[in-house]
């Protein structure tokens, strides 16, 4: 019971205690950590230590224990020696028969070596018996040994000389069959023994030989300097001259010549690379049949070039850097300036015409396969850094060349209506100026978009190293071009005068003075851009061209929509105002010459409306016809009948009809007396509120902006009273159609009664025509009207 409640790591110490004390009789070999934990105890765990003390146990046991503590105790140590005996026991068995097994071992250990001394003393004597033969044979071989070996010496010189005699028969017949590098072989095997024996036994065959290796050295020199032989041809010739120890300087330079005019024929000029292109409709075919005539033949052009170069490396191992310089001469501009353009240049001379990403495409993965066909032969000229280097300038050219055009096809369905408009040719619509513009905004966004997004997902590893800038071009590409389009959007509009004509993007058109109609398109594309395209763009962005970081963080995102928005919104508002201001001018022109030409003081009676009044009905028509193609319509607000406060209605009422007594000069003033009273006691209108995009905003504000110059012209005049009763009748005729046409009467109605009030202020004589007069000459003019223009059914 005892031993169960000490714990598991206590019995296994005491354990190793125990096994340590009965293997080691010095008590100083005991384990360590038994010994310092031993030391640190102070409880009765003491009786394990070495230096246990029985007497001073028993008395400290005595002095802390009662009587039943003791006998627990002397139960627990009981059971304790009885469980330490049995291990012992235990212990003592299992050595017992590891000794027993180590006996046996060595038992059959001796019964396996007993017969081995005899066998290994048998096979010395088989040993020595053979090697006794042996040295026989090789004593009894000698002589005839010798003798064999001297007869193959013999037959060996005898062959020697028997080539020296043929050598010049030999060379003969290579010169015949143009087995130059055999020839070559031939005579650099017998060159030791000419140099030996050629002026004694071989003279004559030495002398033969070198007249027939002197016509294969000129042979060989007209391979390598012969335009007809191709470079690998003419890089062997090169290795064999070397063989024959030339002067290689002098090749050296002549080969490198070679090399350098055969570099002119692997360029790319443009109409190999249009030939190169792939129309999307047979890429499939393209890409069945890789080996397509111009790209084939310029691979195995290229592939020509690379291996005279490898060839070249060998035979000049000292020239590495020559060609190097003549290597990168292949994507890029000679180092030295030379004059003759390299492939990435052709490409920069390509993309400034209108091409797709598929011909980009097709020409960068010509340019990439010569890099990689270079790099193959020469590594250390590290073509691929400076293609990598050459291809972010074609690339930035391209992405620039590509928003570039998407500007002036926008800027090309814009002056188009400027042109036609100019020409008088009306059926070419507002609305389908501004249609076709939205289509050129946002349809060429995503064509631009999807033409990009072909070249990031192609696989090809210089694209694939380019991705992150392609994207951050991209996003910067399409935030620089609608800040050009906006100001482009300026200079269209006639209010940016600064902006060179180059940016306007039209070839030989100067845009000087725009009309009407095309700020109002540029108006209503500005609100389209903010609300419609930029939202759909910024969509594709980052589906499509997300990540980048290739300009850095610090400079914050390339592509920022809501500043976009933000300047296209302040744009579409500023060309509304712009569109009213140009109507309101024209009219107000008409409006300056109406009352600055005639003597108002010397005016006579009126007789009619005068034609100035349909001059004004017919700009405002025009104004409603333009916003009417380009703006949608609103809703109608402060629709009154009553002109609330107006004194000059033809309409009768029991006021008038007393009024018609009373004298001219009595009935005048009073109602000028009414008309200030009506002024001060008629409630607060507003009359200039913010320009909304709808018809009837645009319509109002310009009635508004016009009858306000009317006003003005009206009070630097002095008038008779025939002048007037001209002006109360043509204003009385005005109210009627240009209510019809705005959407806050009120205002209008208050805007005419001060045309007249004021007209009735400069008056020297204000007595206004008589109500039936008034609706006589009205109708007169009503009726002029309708037979001009008859409604047809």
């Amino acid at each position: 019971m005892g031993v169960d409640d000490v714990p598991l790591d206590d019995k296994a110490k005491r354990m190793r205690d125990l096994l340590s004390s009965f293997y080691s009789p010095d008590p100083s070999m005991s384990s360590p950590d038994t010994t310092s934990s031993s030391s640190k105890r102070t409880t009765l765990d003491d009786i394990n230590s070495s230096s246990f003390d029985p007497d001073q146990y028993m008395n400290l046991l005595v002095q802390k224990s009662n009587l039943e503590r003791l006998l627990q105790r002397h139960v627990e140590m009981a059971a304790e020696i009885k469980n330490l005996d049995t291990d012992l026991q235990m212990l003592v068995y299992e050595n017992y028969n590891k000794f027993i097994s180590a006996t046996d071992t060595i038992k059959r250990m001796n019964s396996n070596i007993v017969g081995m001394e005899s066998n290994m003393e048998q096979l010395l004597e088989k040993i020595m018996s053979v090697q006794s033969r042996s040295d026989g044979v090789n004593t009894s071989l000698f002589e005839k040994r010798e003798h064999v070996e001297k007869l193959h010496r013999t037959r060996n010189l005898l062959r020697k000389v028997q080539f020296i005699y043929d050598l010049p028969a030999r060379l003969g017949k290579c010169i015949k069959s143009e087995a130059y590098a055999d020839a070559v072989r031939f005579y650099t095997g017998a060159m030791p023994i000419f140099k030996a024996y050629g002026d004694s036994s071989f003279q004559d065959c030495k002398r033969a030989s070198e007249e027939a290796m002197a016509i294969i050295i000129k042979n060989l020199e007209g391979k390598l300097f012969s335009d007809s032989e191709s470079i690998q041809t003419r890089a062997e010739a090169a290795v064999l001259l070397k063989k024959l120890d030339f002067p290689m300087e002098s090749l050296k330079a002549r080969l490198l010549d070679k090399l350098a005019q055969s570099l002119a024929d692997l360029q790319l000029n443009t109409e190999e690379i249009s030939n190169a292109s792939v129309d999307p409709k047979d890429l499939s075919q393209e890409e069945s049949n890789p080996g397509s005539a111009p790209a084939a033949t310029h691979e195995a052009s290229v592939r020509e070039f690379a291996e005279a170069i490898r060839a070249y490396r060998i035979i000049f191992p000292d020239s590495e850097s020559q060609l190097i310089k003549l290597s990168q001469g292949v994507v890029t501009k000679n180092v030295t300036g030379s004059c003759f353009f390299r492939h990435f240049e052709a490409i920069e001379e390509y993309v400034k015409k209108r091409i797709c990403s598929t011909e980009l495409l097709h020409v960068l993965r010509i340019i990439w396969t010569d890099v990689l066909l270079m790099d193959e032969v020469l590594d250390e000229a590290a073509l691929p850094n400076y293609s990598l280097e050459a291809a972010k300038v074609a690339v930035k050219q391209y992405v620039a060349s590509t928003f570039s055009r998407l500007l002036h096809d926008i800027s090309d369905s814009l002056t188009r209506v400027h042109v036609k408009q100019k020409e008088g040719m009306r059926e070419y619509s507002l609305q389908t100026a501004l249609e076709a513009s939205k289509k050129a905004v946002l349809q060429g966004s995503m064509d631009v978009l999807l033409d990009f997004r072909q070249i990031i997902e192609d696989n090809l590893e210089l694209l694939v190293q380019l991705k992150p800038l392609i994207i951050d071009l991209v996003q910067e590409g399409f935030q620089d071009f609608f800040g050009a389009l906006d100001d482009h959007f300026l200079l269209l509009s006639g209010g940016n005068n600064s902006v060179s004509q180059d940016q306007g993007f039209v070839e030989g058109t100067q845009v000087d003075k725009a009309f009407a109609g095309l700020v109002l398109v540029l108006a209503q594309l500005s609100v389209f851009i903010e609300q419609t395209a930029i939202p759909k763009i910024t969509e594709e962005i980052a589906a499509s061209f997300s990540g980048g970081g290739a300009r850095g963080y610090e400079h914050g995102p390339a592509f920022v929509p809501g500043e976009i928005c933000r300047i296209f919104r302040s744009a579409g508002e500023k060309f509304l105002h712009l569109y009213v201001n140009m109507r309101t001018q024209r009219i107000s022109l008409l409006l300056k010459k109406r009352f600055t030409t005639p003597n108002w003081v010397k005016h006579k009676e009126p007789r009619e409306v005068h034609m100035f009044v349909d001059l004004f009905l017919q700009e405002l028509e025009a104004t409603g016809c333009e916003v009417k193609q380009i703006l949608p319509e609103g809703l109608r607000r402060h629709r009154r009948n009553d002109s609330n406060g107006s004194t000059n209605s033809s309409r009768s009422n029991p006021l008038r009809e007393e009024k018609l007594s009373r004298s001219s000069t009595q009935r005048a003033r009073s109602q000028l007396l009414e008309t200030h009273l009506a002024k001060l006691f008629k409630q607060k209108i507003e009359i200039f509120t913010k320009v909304e995009y709808t018809q009837e905003s645009v319509v109002t504000t310009v009635v508004k902006l016009c009858l306000k110059s009317l006003q003005e012209f009206v009070r630097l005049q002095t008038f008779n009273r025939s002048g007037f009763q001209q002006i109360q009748l043509d204003i009385q005729f005005l109210r009627t159609p240009v209510k019809e046409i705005v959407e806050d009467q009120a205002v209008i109605d208050f805007l005419l009664d001060e045309v007249i009030v004021n007209a009735s202020e400069r008056c020297l004589d204000p007595i206004p025509l008589e109500p039936p007069i008034l609706d006589r000459l009205i109708q007169a003019k009503l009726a002029k009207t309708r037979d001009q223009n008859p409604v047809t059914p």
